[in-house]
C-alpha cells in the first residue's frame, strides 16, 4: 500500500488516485473517506482527493442500486462471507449445570458417595444437604385423601462427642465434623444402615419398631482418624433364604400370552429358579458388612452369637505409593467367595478374591444353634490385572481426555442366562464420563462410556508327558482366571446411579436429565421400553409410564424397581412413580386390557412377596385402578394362583398354619388398602371385611404371645402392668366383636328377604349381592374358612384370659384373707403393687358380664364348620377328575383316587377364594345357611339378650357402614379425634392440633384415665410374680411403659410447621423419646411446647402409642408388633398427623 506521503504526490486528475484510494480502503479498517483518514493522523485534507471522493460516491451509489448493505472487507473473490476463525460459525458446547459438575468431580474422586438408599421395609434414607445428618423419609398413604406421597422428613445426627485420636496420638478438630459421605441399607429382616462419613468412619444405625426411628449399634467414635482409611467400596452379605438349604431364588415370569383366543387371553407363568450366592452369616436373618479402604485394606464387621458388634480386617493391596492409592472398589458374593474389584490411581483394574471362614466346627459334630462364638477369619487370592484407561476401536477419539473420569465401578456375580443354561461369569462394570474440566461435553452422542469385563477361566494348557515323571505335577492342572475386555457401551446421557435388579439380571441406570433405564445384564439392551402384551414381565410394557423427567445428581430406586426416588438439584427429593395409562375420567385403559395389566401387577407384587420387601410403591401404582369394576377381586385372584397362596381352612383343626400365612395377610391388606377412602370415611363392605380379618388375626397373636410365652428370670409377661393392660384391651375389642357378629346376625335372622332367597334355589345366587348392598360382612365372616378360623382361635384365647383372670382374683382373695388371719406374717408377704391390683380387677371386669359368653359362640363356630364340611364332602363326592379329564389307561387305581383328591381340594379351594373376595357361597351351601337360619341361631339366639346386644357400643370396632347415621357418627368421632390404638384396643383422644400443643393420652373403653410413666414403672418392679404364682399361663418377654409417645429426640426447635421434624441425637429415647416440635407456636415466654409422638401406619392409616420400655417381658409382646396388623410399617410422627 502506498503512504500517506507518497499518495500526496500524485497529480490531482490522475486516474492512479483512484486506484490508489480503492486500495487502501481494501487493506485498511473502513472509514468514511480520506478526510477521516486526515483526521486520524492528524494531519489536514490532502489536495488531488477531489477525484477520490468522486470515485467513492460513485461506487456507493452502484452498491445502493445493487441493493447489497455489505462492505468490501466482508465479502472474498467469489463474493461469499470472509470467516476469520472457522470455529466461529460451530455452536457452542453445551456445558453442564454447577451441582452436576460438583457431583461428578465426587464420583471421579472416590467409591462409596451415594446419599441416597432406599431399604426393603420402606426407609428412604438421604445425606442432609450439609452433609452433618441423615434424613429419613417413607412412602404414606394421605390419611385423608388415602393417596401415596413422599413422607416429610425426620433427621438423624450423631450426638456430639470428644474427637478420635488421630494415628499420631493427638486429637484431630475436624473429627467431629467430616460429612456423612455413603449410605448403604442391610438385606436383613431387620434393616441396619451404614452411615460413613469423609474419613471412612462407620456407624451402623438399626431400626426395631418404625421405620423411621433409629438408634445407633455401633458408633464412629472408636475410629482413627486418617485419610488412608477412607472408604472407596463396600457390600453387605446376602442372608440365607429362610427355609431353603438349597440357597435359590425364584422367580415368577415372564406371563406367556396364550395363542388361542386373543378376545379374552390367557397368561401362562414361566418360573425361573437361579442359585443364591454365599458367603452368608452363619446365623439365618443376619448379615455381615464388608468394606474396601483407600489403602487397600478389607474390614469385616459382623454379628457375635451373644449380639454384641466385632471387626476383622486383611490387607488386600500394599500401598507404596500414590499411584497404588483405591479410588474405587466393588464387592459381590461369588460362590461362596466374595469378589472384589479394584480401580487404582494409576489407572489399574484389579480383581481379589476373598474367602470369610467363620471358625465354626465341622458340620458332622453335633453343636446346638449359637452355642459356638463366632472366630472368623479372612484370605484373599489375586485374580488377575488390566490397565482400564486402554481404549477400544468403538470409542470416540475424544475420549483421550476423559480415561481419568471414572464414575462408578461395579461387579456382578456369575448368573445363567435363562433357566437350565449354564451360568455366565462374573462381569465388571466401570462407568466414564466424557466431559471436560469446565464442565462441557465432548461428544453430544457419548456422554457415558461403559467397559466390561468378563472374569474367565481358561482352559488349562496340557504339559508334557515327560513331566510325569517328575511325580509332583496335579492330575489336572488347575483353571487359572483372567479378565476378558468386552465391547464398551456408549450412552448420550451421564450416568448418575447404577444398580442391579432381578438378582443381578437386569442393570438399572439413573441419568442426570432425570430418565432411568433398564437393560439385560448379558447383551446390554435396553429392556421394557416397548409395548409387550405377550411376554410381560414389568408394568412399562403395558404403558406405564414415570412422570416428567427432572434433573438430578443422584437415582435411588425402589426395592420392587417400580418407582425411583431422585436427588435433585437444589438438594430437594422428588418420588417417581409409574403412572398407569389411564383415559379420562370415566378410568378406561388406553390401549391395553385389563387383564394384562393385573398379570404385570401380579408379577411385580410376587417378586416383592418372594423377596419379602415393601410393596407399598406397588398398591400405589395399582391405586387408580382400584375404581375398575371388580379390578381388586381380579388382582387378587391372580396373585393367589401364581403364589399358590393357601385360603382354604376347611378341613384345619388348629390354626398354626392359618396365623403363619403372611400370604394371606398380604392379600387382606391389599383389599382393605384398595378400598380404604381415608380416616373417619364409611369403608365399603370389602374394606370392611379385609379390616376385621386383620384385626382379629392380630387380637389372637397379642394374647396368644402374652398368655403362652416362657417366664423371663422371676417374672413373666402378665406379671408387667402394660402387658395385662394390652390384654385387657384386646379382651374388650374381642368380646364386642362376638356381640356385633352376633347382632348382625340376629338381623338377618329377622330380614324375610334372606330367608325368601334361602328357600328358593333360583335366588340364592342373589345372597351375596344383597347383603352388598346392606353392607353386612358379618355371614361371610362366618362362611369363610379362615376367617372362621380366626374366629374360633381368638375365641380359644379370650377363654384362656377369663381362666387366668379367675385364678388370679382367687390368689389375691387368698392372700387377702391369708393377711387378715397372721398379721405377723405381712412383713414376710410380698405385697403386689395397687396398680398392677387395679389392672387385674379390670380385667375382671371385662370377662365378668360379656355380650355374648365366649364358649357359646365357639361352639356356635364348630357347628356350621362341621355342616360346611359335611356339604363339602357330600358336594364334591360325585365330582371327580375322571368327569372333567379322560381317565389315563395307565392309571392305577390308587393314582385315580389321588387325582381324585387333588381335583376336590381344588374345587374347594376355588369355593373358598369366591367367598373370601365376597362371591356368593356354592350352591351346597344353601341347605347349610338354611339349617343355620331355622335351627342353629335361633337356638343360640335364646342362650343371649338380644337387647343388650342392639344398644351396645361398637365405637372400638370402627365398623360404621355407610348410611347416613354412620356418617353422622364418623364426623362425630373426626371432630372429637377419637382414635383407637392398634396395639392395646382402647381409644386415643386427640384434640384439634392447633387448639393445643399438647395431646391428651389414651382412654379405655369405660372412661379410664391413662396412666404415667411413674405408674408403668412401679407396675412391674412393686409386682409380686402374681401370674408366675397362681401357675398362669406362660407369658412372653415384653414390657413396655404406656408413656407420652416417642421418637429419636426433639430438635426443640420454634416451628410452626404441621410437619415439624424431629431430630435424633444418635440414641434412641425410651417412654416419651423422640419429642417434635409443636405446630403452634408457643406463647412467650412458655418456651418451646413438647408435642408427644405416635405410631401411624403407612398403608392403612392405622395408629398407636409411641411406646418402648426397658421391661424385658412387654417388649417381647411389643416387637410382635413390628408392622401394622395389614403388614404395613409403622412411621413414627407427631399426634394428629
Amino acid at each position: 500500500m502506498a503512504s500517506h506521503d507518497d499518495m500526496a504526490l500524485l497529480p490531482g486528475g490522475d486516474p492512479m488516485s483512484v486506484d490508489g484510494a480503492v486500495q487502501g480502503i481494501n487493506v485498511m479498517d473502513p472509514m468514511q473517506g480520506m478526510d477521516g483518514i486526515g483526521a486520524m493522523n492528524g494531519m489536514d485534507p490532502m489536495p488531488g482527493m477531489e477525484g477520490m471522493d468522486a470515485a467513492m460516491q460513485g461506487m456507493q451509489g452502484m452498491q445502493d442500486m445493487d441493493g447489497i448493505a455489505m462492505s468490501l472487507d466482508e465479502v472474498d473473490l467469489f463474493g461469499d462471507p470472509v470467516i476469520n476463525n472457522p470455529l466461529d460459525a460451530l455452536p457452542a458446547r453445551p456445558s453442564l449445570s454447577k451441582p452436576l459438575q460438583l457431583r461428578l468431580e465426587e464420583l471421579r474422586s472416590r467409591g462409596s458417595c451415594q446419599g441416597i438408599a432406599w431399604s426393603r421395609h420402606g426407609t428412604i434414607a438421604s445425606i442432609s444437604k450439609d452433609g452433618m445428618s441423615v434424613e429419613l423419609r417413607f412412602l404414606r398413604s394421605n390419611p385423608q385423601t388415602a393417596d401415596w406421597q413422599l413422607s416429610e422428613p425426620s433427621f438423624w445426627a450423631p450426638a456430639p462427642a470428644h474427637p478420635a485420636p488421630s494415628p499420631s496420638g493427638s486429637a484431630s478438630p475436624v473429627s467431629t465434623s467430616a460429612p456423612f459421605v455413603h449410605l448403604a441399607w442391610a438385606p436383613s429382616s431387620n434393616p441396619d444402615l451404614a452411615v460413613i462419613d469423609a474419613l471412612g468412619r462407620l456407624t451402623l444405625l438399626s431400626f426395631h419398631l418404625s421405620i423411621n426411628q433409629t438408634c445407633p449399634v455401633r458408633r464412629w467414635e472408636t475410629d482413627l482418624v486418617d485419610h488412608l482409611h477412607k472408604v472407596v467400596g463396600c457390600y453387605w452379605l446376602p442372608t440365607q433364604i429362610p427355609g431353603s438349604k438349597q440357597h435359590v431364588h425364584l422367580i415368577h415370569g415372564p406371563a406367556i400370552r396364550s395363542q388361542s383366543d386373543r378376545n379374552q387371553p390367557e397368561y401362562k407363568y414361566e418360573h425361573q429358579v437361579y442359585p443364591a450366592h454365599g458367603p452368608f452369616h452363619p446365623h439365618p436373618g443376619k448379615s455381615a458388612f464388608l468394606c474396601v479402604t483407600t489403602n487397600g485394606a478389607l474390614r469385616l464387621f459382623f454379628t457375635q452369637i451373644n449380639g454384641r458388634l466385632e471387626e476383622t480386617s486383611i490387607e488386600l493391596e500394599s500401598v507404596n505409593s500414590c499411584d497404588e492409592l483405591i479410588t474405587h472398589a466393588a464387592l459381590c458374593s461369588e460362590k461362596n467367595n466374595v469378589l472384589i474389584a479394584l480401580a487404582t490411581a494409576s489407572k489399574q483394574l484389579r480383581i481379589v478374591r476373598a474367602s470369610i471362614h467363620w471358625g465354626l466346627p465341622p458340620a458332622d459334630k453335633q453343636v446346638p444353634p449359637g452355642g459356638v462364638p463366632l472366630r472368623p477369619s479372612l484370605r484373599e487370592f489375586h485374580v488377575d490385572t488390566a490397565s482400564w484407561a486402554q481404549h477400544g476401536s468403538q470409542e470416540p477419539a475424544a475420549d483421550a481426555l476423559s480415561t481419568a473420569q471414572l464414575t462408578h465401578i461395579e461387579i456382578l456375580s456369575s448368573a445363567p442366562a435363562g433357566h437350565g443354561q449354564p451360568l455366565s461369569p462374573p462381569v465388571v462394570l466401570m462407568v466414564r464420563s466424557c466431559v471436560s474440566s469446565d464442565g462441557s461435553l465432548y461428544d453430544l452422542d457419548c456422554q457415558t462410556i461403559i467397559d466390561r469385563w468378563e472374569i474367565v477361566n481358561d482352559q488349562p494348557q496340557s504339559l508334557s508327558p515327560a513331566f510325569q515323571q517328575l511325580g509332583t505335577m496335579p492330575s489336572k492342572p488347575p483353571q487359572m482366571p483372567r479378565l476378558r475386555r468386552l465391547d464398551p457401551i456408549m450412552l448420550p446421557k451421564v450416568v448418575v446411579t447404577i444398580t442391579t435388579a432381578l438378582f443381578g439380571r437386569i442393570i438399572c441406570l439413573g441419568f442426570s436429565d432425570g430418565t432411568v433405564q433398564y437393560r439385560d445384564r448379558f447383551t446390554f439392551d435396553e429392556v421394557y421400553h416397548e409395548q409387550n402384551t405377550d411376554a410381560i414381565m414389568h408394568p412399562l410394557q403395558l404403558g406405564f409410564r414415570f412422570p416428567e423427567p427432572t434433573p438430578c445428581l443422584q437415582v435411588a430406586f425402589s426395592p420392587t424397581n417400580c418407582s425411583f426416588v431422585q436427588m435433585c438439584e437444589d438438594a430437594a427429593l422428588q418420588w417417581n412413580q409409574l403412572q398407569c395409562p389411564m383415559d379420562g375420567p370415566n378410568l378406561a385403559l388406553e390401549t391395553v386390557d385389563q387383564k394384562a395389566v393385573i398379570v404385570a401387577l401380579t408379577i411385580a407384587l410376587s417378586a416383592s412377596a418372594l423377596s419379602q420387601v415393601t410393596c407399598d410403591d406397588i398398591l400405589a401404582m395399582a391405586r387408580p385402578l382400584a375404581q375398575l369394576p371388580d379390578f381388586a377381586a381380579s388382582w387378587i385372584r391372580e396373585t393367589v394362583n401364581i403364589l399358590k397362596i393357601t385360603v382354604d381352612y376347611s378341613e384345619e383343626t388348629h390354626h398354626d398354619q392359618l396365623i403363619r400365612n403372611i400370604l394371606l395377610q398380604m392379600c387382606l391388606s391389599m383389599l382393605g388398602h384398595l378400598h380404604f377412602r381415608g380416616e373417619f370415611k364409611p369403608r365399603p363392605p370389602e374394606g370392611k371385611f379385609a379390616t376385621l380379618a386383620l384385626a382379629i388375626r392380630n387380637i389372637f397373636l397379642v394374647l396368644t404371645v402374652a398368655l403362652n410365652s416362657p417366664p423371663m428370670g422371676k417374672l413373666v409377661p402378665l406379671d408387667d402392668l402394660d402387658v395385662v393392660e394390652a390384654v385387657t384391651g384386646c379382651t374388650r375389642w374381642g368380646i364386642s366383636l362376638l356381640g356385633w357378629i352376633t347382632d348382625s346376625l340376629f338381623e338377618l335372622l329377622d330380614d324375610p328377604e334372606i330367608m325368601a332367597k334361602l328357600n328358593d334355589p333360583k335366588r340364592f345366587p342373589e345372597l351375596a349381592r344383597y347383603l352388598h348392598s346392606k353392607g353386612d360382612v358379618a355371614l361371610q365372616l362366618m362362611l369363610c374358612s379362615s376367617t372362621r378360623g380366626f374366629l374360633s382361635a381368638t375365641c380359644r384365647r379370650l377363654m384362656q384370659v377369663e381362666s387366668v383372670s379367675n385364678r388370679t382374683s382367687t390368689y389375691y382373695e387368698n392372700l387377702a384373707l391369708q393377711l387378715q388371719q397372721d398379721p405377723a406374717a405381712a412383713a414376710n408377704v410380698p405385697r403386689p403393687a395397687p396398680a398392677l391390683l387395679q389392672a387385674y380387677q379390670r380385667m375382671a371386669r371385662a370377662v365378668a358380664a360379656p355380650l355374648v359368653r365366649v364358649a357359646d359362640f365357639e361352639r356356635l363356630l364348630s357347628e356350621l364348620s362341621g355342616d360346611i364340611q359335611a356339604s363339602y364332602r357330600r358336594s364334591l363326592a360325585g365330582l371327580n377328575a375322571a368327569k372333567v379329564k379322560p381317565q389315563h389307561a395307565n392309571m392305577t387305581e390308587q393314582q385315580q383316587q389321588q387325582l381324585n383328591e387333588q381335583f376336590i381340594k381344588k374345587a374347594t379351594a376355588h369355593c373358598e377364594l369366591d367367598m373370601l373376595l365376597g362371591k356368593n357361597p356354592p350352591p351346597s351351601f344353601r341347605e347349610v345357611l338354611l339349617k343355620f337360619f331355622t335351627a342353629t341361631l335361633p337356638a343360640f339366639r335364646s342362650q343371649t339378650d338380644p337387647a343388650r346386644l342392639f344398644f351396645a357400643d361398637y365405637s372400638l370396632l370402627e365398623v360404621a357402614g355407610a348410611d347416613d347415621n354412620a356418617a353422622r357418627v364418623l364426623h362425630a368421632r373426626k371432630a372429637e379425634g377419637r382414635y383407637v390404638d392398634a396395639f392395646k384396643r382402647v381409644e386415643l383422644v386427640v384434640p384439634p392440633r392447633c387448639a393445643k400443643a399438647t395431646t391428651a393420652g389414651p382412654r379405655t373403653a369405660n372412661g379410664d384415665e391413662p396412666r404415667n410413666a411413674a405408674a408403668a414403672g412401679s407396675g412391674a418392679a412393686g409386682s409380686s410374680g402374681t401370674a408366675a404364682n397362681i401357675g398362669g399361663s406362660n407369658n412372653n418377654n415384653n414390657h413396655s411403659n404406656n408413656g407420652g409417645g416417642g421418637g429419636g429426640g426433639g430438635s426443640g426447635n420454634n416451628n410452626s410447621s404441621p410437619w415439624a421434624p424431629s431430630i435424633s441425637y444418635g440414641a434412641w429415647t425410651p417412654i416419651g423419646g423422640t419429642k417434635g416440635v409443636s405446630p403452634c407456636s408457643p406463647s412467650p415466654g412458655n418456651g418451646n411446647a413438647i408435642e408427644p409422638q405416635w405410631r401411624r401406619c403407612v398403608r392403612c392409616a392405622a395408629v398407636m402409642e409411641d411406646i418402648w420400655s426397658g421391661k424385658p417381658g412387654f417388649n417381647f409382646v411389643l416387637t410382635q408388633q413390628r408392622k401394622c396388623v395389614c403388614g404395613g410399617g409403622w412411621g413414627t410422627m407427631p399426634k394428629g398427623l
